[in-house]
């Protein structure tokens, strides 16, 4: 069962190449592969984005949106705080901060933020069930 989550941030017109590449040396490098995703998320601002709407096309993923608003409780929970991202966004860190807000309460890094010229990437996993 898949258990997952992707966060993903790209440059505008970032080709879906820059993230198949940065998605399947992620997932590589950790033993994990396309199976183990139940999900993608990014910020609101990327909503319409051509390469990120035909990544989760190709994976049959959901892509999931947030607003900077709903990513920022997440902040704590960051490994790399970008003001750079903030200034463009009003988030310091969309991957990683849209993995978690998909995972949900409790969520954890599992991977964090990797990047190459124009994408970055996290992954994050659920927390425990209450109960």
């Amino acid at each position: 069962m898949p258990t997952l989550y992707a966060g993903l941030g790209c440059q505008r017109n970032c080709p879906i190449t820059e993230l198949i590449t940065l998605l399947d040396t992620t997932l590589t490098h950790h033993n994990l592969t396309c199976a183990d995703l139940a999900g993608l998320a990014t910020i609101d601002l990327k909503a319409n984005e051509p390469a990120l709407i035909e990544l989760a096309r190709t994976l049959n993923l959901p892509l999931i949106t947030f607003s900077a608003a709903q990513l920022a409780p997440f902040e704590p929970q960051l490994s790399h705080k970008s003001a750079l991202a903030f200034t463009h966004t009003g988030c310091h860190g969309v991957a990683e901060s849209a993995a978690l807000a998909l995972a949900g309460p409790g969520s954890q890094l599992l991977v964090p933020r990797q990047k190459n010229t124009q994408a970055t990437l996290a992954l994050a996993q659920q927390g425990p069930i209450p109960g």
